[in-house]
């Protein structure tokens, strides 16, 4: 089982960032495995505790610059308007939705929604989606240009990730460009704003799964946590560097693609969706 543990690891770190829904990707992975068993949302809300590790100290500077305006903005000694103060404020106001309907449909998120035929039908609807907005957004918008109601938006979007096939990422990227912003500043921002939000999930189905046996024994999930986070690091760097020059493109084929294979084996009775 530390292989599996090991191999999910990877895809994990490997797919985070990339708006192909990891967790679509260690769900469908688990199929095919020895075990072949679902590793489970708490595997997986676990291991992004190791991806999300390698955001914070990629933007490491970012993060502790707007962690710091933000408290001296409490106190006056920064300007309420400065851009990094101004920044946490909607990572909090963009967290809110995924933390409410996350409490709100914890069950299904745990079932329901963890079907193959939803999470194929997922990645085909989200990925044709991240298409149209790629080749219609005006890509104008800069980051400092966020309001309030746009960092709702992000919100939301990004809260549609508790479905495995939409993607964390490719949601609120997607959110982004139809809402203007430039790819790499759709792509920040969505990093910055993820950070709350999994490490709340993750430590919170870390300490559920302490004293309740899953697929994975903690020591064997810590082993997957780790390697996510190498290998993410890595993915972040590539992904930042290519979205400023290439269209989203193979991503949305890709997906479309994934989405159509998974259907069609589970038609042939190949997979079975539970």
């Amino acid at each position: 089982m530390l292989l599996e543990a090991i191999i999910l690891g990877f895809v994990q770190g490997l797919t985070e960032f990339l708006p192909v829904s990891s967790s679509a990707h260690l769900r469908v992975l688990g199929e095919f495995l020895p075990s072949a068993q679902d590793p489970g949302a708490a595997f997986t809300a676990i291991t992004q505790i190791g991806t999300e590790a390698a955001v914070v100290l990629f933007f490491w500077r970012d993060i502790v610059r707007i962690i710091g305006h933000w408290f001296r903005s409490l106190w006056g000694r920064v300007p309420r308007n400065d851009p990094d103060a101004r920044m946490g404020w909607l990572i909090i106001v963009g967290s809110i939705p995924i933390v409410v309907l996350g409490l709100l449909f914890q069950d299904q998120i745990e079932t329901v929604f963890r079907s193959l035929w939803l999470i194929a039908a997922m990645l085909i609807f989200f990925g044709v989606l991240l298409g149209i907005a790629d080749h219609v957004g005006a890509k104008k918008r800069k980051l400092q240009d966020i309001t309030v109601g746009h960092g709702v938006i992000y919100g939301f979007a990004q809260s549609l990730a508790l479905i495995p096939g939409v993607s964390r990422s490719g949601g609120t990227i997607t959110a982004g460009l139809f809402m203007g912003y430039e790819r790499a500043a759709a792509a920040r921002y969505a990093f910055l704003l993820a950070i709350p939000a999994v490490f709340g999930s993750g430590f919170y189905q870390l300490f559920k799964s302490w004293n309740e046996p899953g697929v994975f024994t903690l020591g064997e999930t810590a082993v997957a946590t780790i390697v996510a986070f190498f290998v993410a690091l890595g993915v972040i760097a590539f992904f930042m560097n290519w979205i400023s020059r290439h269209s989203f493109l193979p991503f949305v084929v890709y997906r479309v693609a994934l989405g159509a294979t998974l259907l069609v084996l589970l038609s042939l009775g190949v997979i079975e969706a539970y």
